[in-house]
Formats: C-alpha cells, sequence, structure tokens
C-alpha cells in the first residue's frame, strides 16, 4: 500500500485541529500554518497525479483491512485531477483571504479551510459509499461556519437556509444508502458494482429505487434544476473567498454523478438509461435559467450565483451521455468552469468592496484601480460566457461535438448557443453600468476616486440592500494578492486553451478508465496480497 493516499484526508484535519488548540487568538499563525497545509496537500495531489498517469489504481486500506469489509481509499485518474484542481483553487482562494482581509473577519476561518479540505479530498479518493456521505458530511460542516464567516442578518439566513437544505439531502442520501445495501448487502463501490451486474433484471425495482434516490442526492448537491434552488441566496450572500471554494463543492455532487454511474451502474446499465433520461433535460433546463438569471438580475453576486449555476447546466449536458466522448468534453468544462467560476467571485469581491460594499448593478463613479479591475472583469466575463480565445469557447466547442449524434442534439445546441449570446447580453449590461457608464459620474474623468470620498460617491447602501461590511482597501492585509490570486485564475485559464491538446488527451485516457470498470473490480476486490 503507498501510505501517501491518505495524507490529503491526514495532512488538513492534523493542521485543522493544531489550528483549533493552539492559535485559535493568533491570526498570523493560522495564516502561516493554514498556506502551509494547503500547499502541502497541494505537493501530494501534484505526487499522486503522476502516480495515476500511468493508468493505475491505487488502492489503500486502513488498518490493511481487506475490502469488502475494510475502508477503502481508490486513486484513479478521476479522482487525482479533482485532487489537483481542488488544491490548486485552496491555496490561490486563500492567498486571496489573506490578501483582501477575510480572514480577520473570524477567528476560525483558516481552521474551517482546512476541514472543508480534508472533506473534499476525503469524497475524491473514497472507494466506499458510506465514507462518502461521512465525507460529505464533514465538508458541509466546515462549509456551515465558512458561509457565515463575517456575519450579519442577511448571511445568517442564507446560511440557515443552506443549512436546512443540505441536511434534507443528507437524510435523502442515508435512505438512498439504506435501500442500496437491502439490495446488494455492501456499500463497497467496487464490490456493489460487481453484485449489481450479476443481478437479473427483473429483480432490480427496489435497485432502481436506490440509484434514483441517489441522482437527486447528488442532483441536490450540483445545484440541477429543480434542485438548485438554494444556491443562489448561498452564493450571493457567502464571502467572496468561500464563494469561490464552494466552485469546487458543487462538483462534488457532479463528481459522485460520474463515479456512480460509471461504475456501480455502468453503461448500458437499467439505472444508467434512467439516469441520462432524467439529467439532460435538467440540465438544459438549468443552463437556460442559469443564463437567464445572469441576464436578469440586479445584483453582482447573484450575477457570479446564476453563472455557477449555467455552467453545472453546460457541464452535465456532456456528462449525461456517460461515454468516453462525452467523458472527455465534461472533464474539460469542469476543469474550466472550476477556474473561471472562482475568478468571476474574486473579481465580483473585489469591485464591491471598492464600492463600499455596494453589490447593486446601479451608476456610481469610478473605483479604486478600475482600469486593473476592470480587465479583470473583461476577462473572468470572455472565459464564463465561452467567447474565445479563452477555454469556455474550446470546452462548448468539446460538448457540442460530442453531442453531435445525440437524438436531442437539435435541442442541445440550440440551447448551448441561445444562452451563450444571453450571457454575452448579461455581462456586457454588468460591466458597462460597473465601468464604462461610471466614469461619466466621476467628478474629475480619467481619476480614480479615493475609497473614503463617499460625498461623491453617493449614499453607503443600507442593511437593507446589502449585508456586505464596509471594507476599506487600505484595510487589507496585503491587496496586490488579491490581483495575483485573480491573475493565477485566469493564467491557469491561458494554460488550459494553449495545452488543450495534451489535456484531452489525459482527459480521454481518463474516460477511457472510466469506461472500464472491470479494472476497479480487480485492483480493489482481487489484488489484496498482504491485507487481513
Amino acid at each position: 500500500m503507498n501510505h501517501l493516499l491518505i495524507a490529503p484526508v491526514l495532512v488538513p484535519a492534523l493542521l485543522g485541529s493544531l489550528m483549533i488548540l493552539w492559535m485559535r487568538h493568533d491570526l498570523l499563525q493560522q495564516r502561516v500554518f493554514g498556506i502551509i497545509g494547503s500547499v502541502l496537500t497541494l505537493a501530494v495531489a501534484l505526487k499522486l497525479s503522476h502516480l495515476s498517469a500511468g493508468g493505475e489504481i491505487f488502492v489503500y486500506r486502513l488498518g490493511n483491512w481487506s475490502a469488502p469489509f475494510g475502508i477503502v481509499l481508490m486513486l484513479d485518474r478521476l479522482s487525482a485531477m479533482m485532487l489537483l484542481l481542488t488544491s490548486v483553487l485552496a491555496v490561490v482562494v486563500q492567498l486571496y483571504a489573506i490578501g483582501s482581509g477575510w480572514d480577520r473577519k473570524g477567528w476560525h476561518f483558516h481552521s474551517l479551510w482546512l476541514f472543508q479540505l480534508m472533506g473534499l479530498n476525503g469524497a475524491f479518493l473514497t472507494g466506499d459509499a458510506f465514507n462518502l456521505f461521512v465525507f460529505f458530511e464533514v465538508l458541509l460542516i466546515a462549509s456551515y461556519g465558512l458561509m457565515i464567516h463575517g456575519g450579519g442578518p442577511m448571511r445568517l439566513r442564507a446560511g440557515v437556509q443552506y443549512i436546512a437544505y443540505n441536511l434534507a439531502g443528507s437524510t435523502l442520501f442515508l435512505a438512498a444508502l439504506g435501500t442500496l445495501y437491502a439490495v446488494t448487502g455492501t456499500l463497497n463501490m467496487a464490490d456493489m458494482a460487481e453484485r449489481v451486474a450479476a443481478m437479473p433484471v427483473e429483480d432490480t425495482a427496489l435497485l432502481r429505487a436506490g440509484a434514483v434516490l441517489l441522482l437527486i442526492v447528488f442532483a441536490i448537491k450540483a445545484a440541477l434544476v429543480p434542485l438548485h434552488f438554494w444556491l443562489p441566496a448561498t452564493y450571493a450572500n457567502a464571502p467572496g473567498p468561500v464563494a469561490a471554494l464552494f466552485a469546487i463543492m458543487s462538483k462534488v455532487g457532479v463528481y459522485a454523478i460520474i463515479r456512480f454511474f460509471t461504475l456501480v451502474f455502468p453503461q448500458d446499465s437499467v439505472a444508467e438509461t434512467l439516469a441520462t433520461d432524467l439529467i439532460l433535460p435538467a440540465a438544459l433546463i438549468t443552463l437556460a435559467l442559469g443564463q437567464i438569471g445572469v441576464l436578469g438580475t440586479r445584483s453582482l453576486t447573484r450575477l457570479a450565483a446564476y453563472a455557477a449555476i449555467a455552467s453545472i447546466g453546460t457541464l452535465m449536458i456532456s456528462l449525461a451521455r456517460f461515454d468516453a466522448q462525452g467523458l472527455t468534453a465534461g472533464l474539460y468544462y469542469l476543469i474550466h468552469s472550476t477556474l473561471a467560476t472562482a475568478a468571476l467571485f474574486l473579481v465580483v469581491d473585489m469591485i464591491a468592496a471598492r464600492r463600499g460594499g455596494d453589490i447593486w448593478l446601479r451608476l456610481r463613479p469610478a473605483i479604486l484601480n478600475t482600469g486593473l479591475v476592470s480587465a479583470m472583469f473583461f476577462l473572468t466575463a470572455i472565459a464564463v460566457a465561452g467567447l474565445p480565445p479563452l477555454s469556455g469557447f474550446l470546452g462548448k466547442l468539446l460538448i457540442l461535438e460530442a453531442t453531435a449524434d445525440d437524438p436531442w442534439m437539435i435541442g442541445i445546441w440550440s440551447t448551448i448557443i441561445v444562452t451563450s449570446l444571453i450571457a454575452i447580453v448579461g455581462f456586457s449590461r454588468a460591466g458597462s453600468i460597473l465601468f464604462w457608464k461610471s466614469h461619466e459620474m466621476d467628478p474629475e474623468p480619467g481619476n480614480d476616486t479615493d475609497e473614503g470620498d463617499t460625498p461623491e460617491r453617493g449614499p453607503i447602501p443600507t442593511k437593507l440592500e446589502t449585508d456586505e461590511p464596509i471594507q476599506d482597501v487600505g484595510d487589507s492585509a496585503a491587496p496586490w494578492l488579491s490581483f495575483v490570486s485573480v491573475g493565477i485564475l485566469l493564467a491557469g485559464l491561458a494554460a488550459l486553451t494553449l495545452f488543450a491538446g495534451p489535456m484531452t488527451d489525459y482527459l480521454k485516457n481518463t474516460a477511457d478508465q472510466l469506461t472500464t470498470p472491470q479494472i476497479y473490480y480487480d485492483s480493489v476486490l482481487r489484488q489484496q496480497e498482504g491485507s487481513r
């Protein structure tokens, strides 16, 4: 066994616990050890990605107990990719939180950050369905604290709603696992997959019910229509860096759908056919609703939240096919949408901070650093809307190509193209209000006004209008870190475009591995020499 497999779970768990016990009142130490924890996790993720690149599936048996009786962690190309994406995002957004001063607004920001990282990594590595539930709960508990970080009635109300919805989803998750256990007698994913494959078709009614329950749970986590209702208020009211990290958290639901409906319910099974019939129309509606929200909203933070919903819809259109070509296109767009959505939330947070906490799309005088901030908003808007030359355009082309022979092809292509135009109009409208027309109100055109010059900037929003604390740019620990963080995410999108060929080759091999479940059976259940 390679003990490195458990490090992405242990490192943030240990450092997060030590932070609470020894550093709870020392912000500098929390920042140092928080960054150390995230960077160590990134280093481990890089090593694990290198190990998995050869196509081998690595299994870690806790206590050296043999599967399916013991708990196993499982590393393949998909889980390694998700670990690396999570670790990169965690480091970058944590730097933004330090640079913007968001981590000053509560004592336990960095410990909660590490616990959420622990839950995310565990969810991507586990080979056991019940432990997937456990890691879901770990990351959700941490996200509850991060969601209400900084306080305020609007954020607290959104946090309570978020908790209520996820508790309902967790209850449903347990019901789904109980149903599957009653049918198969196991919760180890590889063992469950073998038993499902050997089950007579006439005895699969209860199995299909459990599969649909699981699909509903994962659709809640991924925010697919009509189970998306929790996301706009949650993401819009969360602190900027927290919302940016949530860009990967919604992908946990997507990851779980991919894992279960390629491994446990493989291609051509009754359960997967049922999943495809449900996911595709839901994905099309999710995409349309999200982009209409981008066009119609009057709030900057909700604009980013609806863009996140639209990206989930676009992603699931391709993944709903559960074939190698659709998975390749979907995984490419998953990487793109995670980076682009996170960058958008960070840029929106920068704009709101420089407008005195005003998140509404209305005319205000030009903001501090307006040239650089507007350029970043322009680039993130291009990426999220799917315009060339950034990777969103290539991602949508791959999805269009993957669905060219789909019976729903006309509806899929029309929805993607029309909603892309709607997104362009929505972002153009927002950008013109924020940066173009705002200069007409500047008392000294061409000069940025100072954040403290409130008389010329109009009335400060009331608590009814926004729950954001008034954040002066000068209060930031290191404002340049905010720009560097967004720049890294934009550079990642550029790299994803420049290296699209090698990346799609890697993702194609990942999709081929996912659609060959036999190698999972052999790695987890057969090759157990030396285990108890």
